[in-house]
């Protein structure tokens, strides 16, 4: 049974980039549901899949941040894992169908939720803004604030890997990926070309899709004056390569494979090397 990766809106359902990407798990309005219908819910998941791996922003209300860890808790189960990467909506639903893609894999559970992680750092994610003046998750100088009240102007953000800011311009461009890439984008409430027609060419994209901007994205950037950009891998094959890679161990508590020091499902972390100590030898005696 392949693993389920799950969503807190339909909006982070993207479309499957190829014939293997497998559905996404919406968990839409978890903390407007009865209490016992979001834990039948997230059960049900887990009798279909065996594992269950949501993935939400830093953006996603609290309730629903609450309920969801109500809802594990109550479970009293290691087969769910939740994750809150740092990063912007449209990169957190292009990480979820990386993670679809992969769920198609021969990986086993641990493996795949703790690829989250690992693909993150191939994620370049960002925004154009008409405004900075609300936006607190990215370092913003006191001269952009100046002028984002200046009618016209407008901004380019790099959100992830390393925050950026620059004012947007027909030469002015952001650092981008080292290697090839896709982008997609998620038109707001802004008019501009700059990212289609400056900052994907410039970052060499082999190519460009648009969809619907995550309906947390406006409260993630500070406005609904924006266009949201992921550059990102495509390729099953790649993404399979760059996980596979990477060195497995057993997590020494639920006894899963993982990749990384910690275990996405029951939060454990390899204990201290001093606690790690050989049982000791008995040497055998006259009579014993």
């Amino acid at each position: 049974m392949p693993t389920a990766i799950a969503v807190t809106g339909a909006d982070l359902a993207l479309p499957p980039q190829d014939e293997r990407t497998l559905p996404a798990a919406v968990l839409d309005g978890l903390d407007r549901r009865p209490l016992d219908e979001a834990v039948a819910a997230v059960q049900s998941l887990i009798d279909q899949h065996g594992h269950v791996v949501v993935l939400y922003s830093r953006a996603t209300p609290p309730a629903v941040e609450q309920r969801l860890h109500t809802v594990r808790s109550l479970l009293e189960s290691d087969r769910v894992a939740l994750f809150r990467p740092e990063l912007p909506p449209l990169a957190v639903a292009v990480l979820a169908r990386q993670l679809r893609q992969l769920a198609s894999c021969d990986l086993g559970p641990g493996v795949l939720a703790s690829a989250g992680r690992l693909l993150t750092h191939y994620l370049h994610a960002g925004a154009l803004l008409a405004s900075v003046a609300r936006l607190d998750r990215v370092p913003v100088g006191l001269k952009s604030h100046a002028r984002s009240w200046m009618p016209g102007s407008q901004f380019g953000v790099l959100a992830h890997p390393q925050p950026q800011l620059v004012k947007a311009g027909p030469e002015t461009v952001l650092p981008g990926p080292e290697f090839g890439t896709w982008m997609l984008v998620g038109r707001g409430q802004l008019q501009s070309d700059w990212v289609s027609g400056v900052l994907a060419p410039a970052w060499h994209a082999q190519g460009l899709r648009e969809t619907e901007l995550p309906a947390e994205s406006a409260r993630w950037w500070g406005t609904g004056r924006l266009i949201e950009f992921c550059a990102y891998l495509p390729d099953l094959s790649v993404l399979y390569q760059l996980v596979a890679s990477v060195r497995q161990t057993v997590c020494h508590w639920c006894g899963i494979d993982v990749i990384g020091d910690r275990c996405v499902f029951c939060s454990a972390t390899p204990p201290p090397a001093s606690e790690i100590t050989a049982r000791p030898v008995r040497a055998l005696t006259a009579g014993g």
